[in-house]
């Protein structure tokens, strides 16, 4: 087969995967080191990137057969669309509620990518360019077409200082006036992600943090901003720091949640509420969310 130039760049197993529904990653692998799958000819390694107009060569895949797609609930379409505050030819901006998930998993039948999917089936290509935690609300977002996923994952990969994602935050406590940058590296166990203090075995995170407002004593909202994008980093930071994030069940406080929960909140109250992204031409898109509306009943005593 030839590769489309709407390919160019993509790593040539994420191009069969995608042309081949249920081909598993190992199989592609084995057969890239046997040699058996070539591109012009040539045995290729599996981090390949293959170029539009490359001739692809593959031995005959026996492909289990996929099971049917789930019938996402009107629901859940319908939330997701409305959701939606940004779209252009390339992207599309989701402001996620929290409780939803981005994608599938064991224990959830569909998130807002099967959403979007089911309710754009002129747009085959549709793919999350990042991730957000089922229970973080905010910005997320969607790419269109092959080019602007490799874009936005090479910035999130290798240029992340160009990107500025910030979060609105209800921590524990009164966050110190001189605390604006945690920089503790994060190790991720099969449980959760842990603060290194001591960086061995860590990866490096940096986040930045502003006190936005002081909700009497025992809490405070602050922005942080992700300067790495780690697995849970803000969540850890703030928890490393000793002011958890309310509503976290994971790293917060069993006292501070019961007091969010008091509240009638039901969420944790972390959000995605600001993203600014240069984008390939040269543009730079900015999108600013505010944070969910039970928020307003959080005035700590």
């Amino acid at each position: 087969m030839t590769i489309p130039e709407a390919h160019d760049g993509r790593r040539l197993d994420k191009y069969i995967r995608s042309q081949l529904k249920g081909v598993p990653a190992t199989l592609l692998f084995r057969l890239m080191r046997e040699g058996k799958i070539r591109v012009n000819g040539a045995k290729v390694k599996q981090n390949h990137r293959v170029r539009g107009g490359d001739e692809l060569t593959l031995p005959d895949i026996v492909v289990a057969d996929s099971p049917a797609p789930v019938r996402v609930p009107a629901g859940l379409v319908a939330a997701v669309e409305g959701a939606i505050v940004h779209e252009d030819g390339e992207l599309i901006v989701v402001d996620k509620p929290a409780g939803l998930a981005v994608h599938r998993g064991t224990d959830v039948p569909a998130g807002v990518i099967e959403a979007l999917r089911q309710s754009r089936p002129d747009l085959p290509d549709l793919e999350l360019a990042h991730r957000l935690d089922r229970e973080t609300s905010g910005l997320v977002m969607v790419a269109k077409t092959p080019p602007m996923l490799r874009y936005l994952q090479e910035l999130l990969r290798d240029r992340e200082h160009e990107i500025d994602r910030r979060y609105l935050a209800v921590v524990e406590g009164a966050w110190p006036d001189q605390l604006t940058v945690s920089t503790t590296a994060l190790r991720r166990t099969k449980q959760a992600t842990i603060a290194v203090p001591d960086g061995r075995g860590g990866q490096r995170a940096e986040t930045r943090f502003r006190i936005v407002e002081r909700r009497g004593r025992r809490a405070t909202v602050v922005e942080a901003r992700l300067i790495t994008g780690r697995k849970h980093q803000i969540r850890v930071h703030c928890a490393d720091a000793g002011h958890p994030i309310g509503g976290d069940s994971r790293y917060g406080s069993p006292g501070f949640n019961r007091l969010v929960r008091d509240k009638g909140i039901r969420s944790m109250m972390l959000h995605a509420h600001s993203l600014s992204v240069p984008l390939p031409d040269g543009d730079v898109l900015h999108v600013t969310v505010p944070p969910p509306a039970e928020w307003e009943r959080f005035q700590a005593a």
